[in-house]
């Protein structure tokens, strides 16, 4: 098996989860980021959680979360889903993540570190109408993010050059590289390629939930470009606080999709940040996330 085959098995382990009482499902975590569990994971979890309390295969079309606590990678995540509503077309559920922090010598403490509301709908013919997709180069003409950590790692600091390094589960090809170790101040706006080849056919859940987990990848990010400043920053306390997502038309995961992400305000210690996600010249998903961008500069 390649390593990237394997990667690809990771992946599709994250968004199976395993049915432990009718309507909860357990999510195994996995160290994507770091000793945190990543926000993409529960979003993802959460959209799989709700699919699979659906009387019939409907596609979701609209979430909306809230990040509560930062999660444990070494404990699994379980998701509770409430049938909100049942109707001829929509669906809607209510999904809460919880985990259980142990306490020295006594029982387990419930935590709640997610809370989302999903609707689903089948697609269906009506008006349509979009703006046009914008217009950057192709991702045939642009180096792989893999490829463009070479040009830093010599800057990275030791302990972090393997985390650094570590490869993605999804390709990413910016297009724009920024430096994240030196980072100069510039307008709040990148754009990305992304895809996950060798996917496969999959259920348009799995489609839905793979591509809200790449959707928490540099949309925090975008909302520090005005100030100069990067995740590895020293002082950054960054995270994400909340994350909506509207799907409108259908994509596919193993082909390239662009990823137009832009900032518009930045104030109180937090970053709105939004994004949309295009493929073939129609616009597929948008996305929205408000996060925390605290900075704490040393006391001399």
């Amino acid at each position: 098996m390649s390593d990237y085959s394997q990667l690809i098995d990771e992946l599709l382990a994250t968004v199976a989860l395993i049915e432990v009482s009718p309507d909860v499902f357990e999510g195994k975590s996995h160290d994507y980021v770091g000793a945190r569990i990543f926000g993409g994971q529960v979003l993802a979890q959460a959209i799989m959680a709700a699919a699979h309390t659906l009387n019939e295969d409907k596609p979701c079309h609209s979430l909306h979360g809230y990040f509560l606590r930062g999660g444990d990678i070494n404990q699994p995540v379980i998701y509770q889903v409430r049938r909100l509503r049942d109707g001829r077309s929509l669906s809607a559920r209510e999904v809460t993540a919880i985990q259980y922090k142990q306490v020295r010598g006594k029982p387990p403490v419930e935590q709640v570190i997610f809370s989302m509301i999903a609707s689903f709908s089948p697609m269906e013919e009506g008006l349509e109408y979009q703006e046009d997709m914008p217009v950057y180069p192709p991702p045939e003409d642009l180096l792989a993010e893999q490829d463009l950590k070479e040009d830093y790692v010599g800057k990275v600091p030791k302990a972090l050059k393997s985390r650094f390094m570590r490869r993605r589960h999804i390709e990413i090809k910016p297009v724009k590289p920024r430096d994240p170790i030196h980072p100069e101040p510039m307008k709040p706006k990148q754009a990305n390629w992304l895809r996950i080849r060798e996917l496969g056919n999959q259920p348009i859940a799995i489609q839905q939930a793979l591509l809200a987990f790449s959707s928490d990848f540099y949309l925090v990010g975008t909302g520090l470009m005005s100030h100069g400043i990067s995740f590895m920053t020293s002082g950054l306390q960054a995270a994400s606080i909340d994350h909506s997502m509207h799907f409108h038309r259908h994509f596919d995961l193993n082909d390239w999709l662009l990823y137009d992400m832009w900032s518009d305000t930045t104030s109180n210690a937090m970053g709105l940040n939004h994004g949309q996600f295009w493929q073939d010249g129609k616009l597929v998903a948008t996305v929205q996330q408000e996060g925390l961008m605290r900075l704490r500069v040393p006391k001399s």
